[in-house]
């Protein structure tokens, strides 16, 4: 089964915040990716909007010719009326703190139970799509079904830190939340600090990925080898299962 692979830009949007002005354009860059291959565009803005504006999402909305991916928290109300004003193709929920450099946890499905049910039926109302980002813990996998989802993002983090050393271990966690998603019925999404070495096998381990959303490796890996050729890079890692050395 072939797997999604939707580019996060919003590393793009840190670069151009960096200097002022509108180098390099994100809504450029996101017509782009997705004229070189890409089967979406993510987005995450926050609060503050230290990279992705909500003017941006705004204006990517206008051009997304593949599938739009909005993450963020519903805890805040600035971002839940931006998703139902740019209704994306899927939104998906992230318990980020207020100025937190990057995601670095999943929700607590048993905890949050109640909330996650209210708030995911908000979006489901309006059309879109909903995916959770979890922690691969059985009994968090396993309340993830009761909240309504659509989807669960599974967390990988710590995956990536541990491949290098024992990539059969370092999967195994996420593979058996993978199978206790599926058989409940939800679809199955993957994202954070995946990469040209580690997605690969990490795909070929979770058959059933429908999705994996990826910016800071794949726009470092830009840098080097060109946007274009990048995406097609990771669809080839994604979706071909031979042995290949990194280009």
């Amino acid at each position: 089964m072939a797997t999604k692979l939707s580019v996060n830009i919003n590393k793009i949007a840190t670069l151009r915040n960096s200097r002022g002005g509108n180098n390099p354009d994100v809504v450029q860059v996101a017509i782009d990716c997705q004229k070189f291959g890409a089967d979406g565009i993510t987005v995450h803005p926050r609060p503050d909007e230290r990279h992705i504006r909500y003017s941006d999402v705004r204006e990517i909305s206008k051009i997304i010719t593949t599938e739009f991916n909005i993450e963020g928290n519903p805890r805040e109300d600035k971002f839940v009326d931006l998703v139902l004003e740019v209704k994306p193709a899927q939104v998906t929920l992230v318990p980020d703190d207020p100025g937190q450099l990057t995601s670095n946890h999943g929700w607590d499905t048993i905890k949050d139970k109640v909330y996650l049910r209210n708030i995911i039926a908000v979006f489901k109302n309006a059309g879109i799509r909903v995916s959770i980002f979890i922690d691969p813990i059985d009994q968090i996998a396993t309340a993830a079904a009761d909240t309504g989802t659509d989807r669960v993002e599974l967390y990988t983090e710590d995956y990536a830190k541990a491949y290098h050393t024992n990539k059969d271990n370092a999967v195994a966690k996420y593979i058996i939340a993978a199978s206790i998603a599926t058989q409940k019925g939800l679809g199955l999404n993957a994202g954070h600090d995946l990469d040209m070495k580690n997605l690969q096998f990490f795909k070929q381990s979770l058959p059933a990925l429908l999705e994996v959303s990826i910016g800071h490796a794949l726009i470092a890996d830009a840098l080097y080898y060109g946007l274009e050729n990048v995406i097609q890079l990771y669809k080839r890692k994604l979706n071909t299962y031979y042995a290949e050395s990194m280009p």
